[in-house]
């Protein structure tokens, strides 16, 4: 029995095993880290889409004292402030007691989701019935958002100038829009596509209407019929499209899924499962030593380029903002900052084990993900932190008692993923890549752990506090 104990002993001080949050976790802190996520899944069902998410952001932030950034103002130590980009990315920041020449503490995620986006010119009418053409947004599995609800969100710019937001299929009463898909009797052919190709991005036409307006001797009666009502109810005609950003997403509710109810489904996890506990760890954050920052992006999913994106020079001119109120060189605040990238990891799922390695895979219920680098194949288009700043992440999250792994993105030569990591590293900020295991990434219904969840959050708010 000694033999064992010290044989056990042995094990448990020089070995690396995952370890599963809940063998850890008290009851309190198993009811804290469900009761956070339900305000998480109320930040999912009201922030959809980039424009919303960052709405919902900042009505958090200035709830908590977040006031609009003035540039040229002074900001003394615990000033709270946001700057809000185009109405569609996020960055906000607490003056930290240090000067920022000792750097600033950045956490970067992105609110974007992949998506259906409305084609400039949409409206189209065959069949006896009514469609809008779409052009995907992001990395999707294509049939996977057939023959499930949508909603409809975005804005439209009429032709003199005013926008009218859109926002239709989230309330009960509301009309759904769907994708429609072949029935299997029907589906020989479509069987032998390669899997990629079973529904095409041409086919992902979403279903409007079949009413015909009330005059038969006219064609397009029914894409008229659609368009008075659009114009009874939103002032707008069909060239408006050409000036409208409408996106079509999944009608349904962030949910708890499982007979403990311990994981959320819903759609748009990845990223805003990282923006919601970055955005809560930055606000209950009360007075840091270093400036904190946290950035909520838009456009990663297609490579983070526009000027709502972190390709753009958004963050380093903000940061230069912040520098210039001290007459710092903003390459020396930059040098001496720290980032974490704030970005979902693939779980690994046991119905399709063999595009992962299991010694280097996320696990649900094990903890924050640290990814020393995402990138595919040969590490291409990757950040790859060093083992000095992994070092210091590792011993803060030791330090603080926080449940942490290791992962990468599947096996290698398996495919890949890239995050905003290497573009905040391009700034000369030591970077490296944590965040949350999902399971279904990129689909209508992504899934994650509560106690994941709360472990991220924990995780950002020790790094603002360090």
């Amino acid at each position: 029995m000694a033999e064992n104990k010290k044989i056990k002993d042995l094990k448990s001080k020089l070995l690396y095993e995952k370890q599963n949050v809940h063998k850890t976790l008290t009851n309190e802190e198993i009811t804290a880290a469900d009761n956070f996520c339900e305000g998480y899944k109320a930040f999912l069902d009201n922030g959809k889409t980039e424009r919303l998410a960052c709405n919902a952001a900042i009505t958090i932030a200035e709830k908590a004292g977040f006031k609009e950034f003035v540039q040229g103002k002074k900001y003394k130590a615990g000033s709270k402030i946001y700057v809000n980009n185009r109405g569609k990315s996020l960055i906000l920041a607490i003056i930290g007691k240090e000067s920022v020449a000792n750097g600033v503490n950045i956490i970067a995620s992105h609110i974007d989701s992949p998506r259906l986006d409305l084609k400039q010119n949409p409206l189209y009418e065959d069949g006896g019935m009514a469609y809008f053409k779409t052009h995907y947004y992001g990395g999707i599995k294509k049939y996977q958002w057939t023959a499930v609800p949508l909603a409809l969100h975005g804005v439209i710019l009429k032709a003199d100038g005013t926008a009218v937001t859109i926002c239709i299929g989230e309330d009960d009463n509301d009309p759904v829009f769907c994708v429609t898909d072949l029935l299997p009797h029907l589906a020989d052919a479509q069987y032998k596509r390669p899997a990629k190709d079973l529904i095409k991005g041409e086919e992902l036409n979403i279903l409007i209407g079949s009413r015909p307006f009330k005059d038969n001797k006219e064609t397009d009666t029914i894409k008229l019929g659609i368009m008075k009502l659009l114009n009874e109810k939103y002032g707008i005609t069909e060239r408006d499209f050409v000036s409208a950003e409408l996106e079509a997403v999944p009608a349904s509710k962030a949910r708890d899924i499982g007979f403990d109810k311990s994981l959320v489904g819903a759609y748009g996890q990845d990223d805003r499962v990282c923006a919601y506990t970055s955005l809560m760890a930055a606000i209950e954050t009360k007075s840091p030593n270093k400036t904190l920052v946290c950035v909520l992006a838009d456009k990663e999913e297609i490579g983070s380029y526009g000027n709502t994106g972190l390709g753009s020079l958004a963050l380093e001119y903000f940061i230069t903002d912040l520098a210039d109120m001290e007459n710092i060189p903003v390459r020396r605040v930059l040098s001496k900052s720290k980032c974490l990238s704030a970005d979902v990891s693939a779980g690994f799922d046991p119905t399709f084990p063999d595009v992962s390695e299991k010694n280097n895979a996320a696990f649900i219920n094990c903890g924050v993900v640290i990814s020393k680098f995402f990138g595919a194949r040969g590490k291409a288009g990757t950040n790859d932190a060093s083992a000095e700043y992994i070092g210091e992440i590792r011993q803060l999250f030791d330090k603080n008692n926080i449940i942490w792994q290791t992962a990468e993105m599947g096996k290698v030569d398996a495919g890949g993923a890239g995050t905003v990591a290497m573009l905040i590293a391009k700034m000369d900020v030591d970077t490296v890549d944590i965040g949350v295991p999902v399971l279904s990434m990129h689909s209508p219904m992504e899934v994650t752990a509560k106690s994941d969840i709360y472990m991220a959050y924990k995780s950002f708010k020790a790094f603002y506090d360090n």
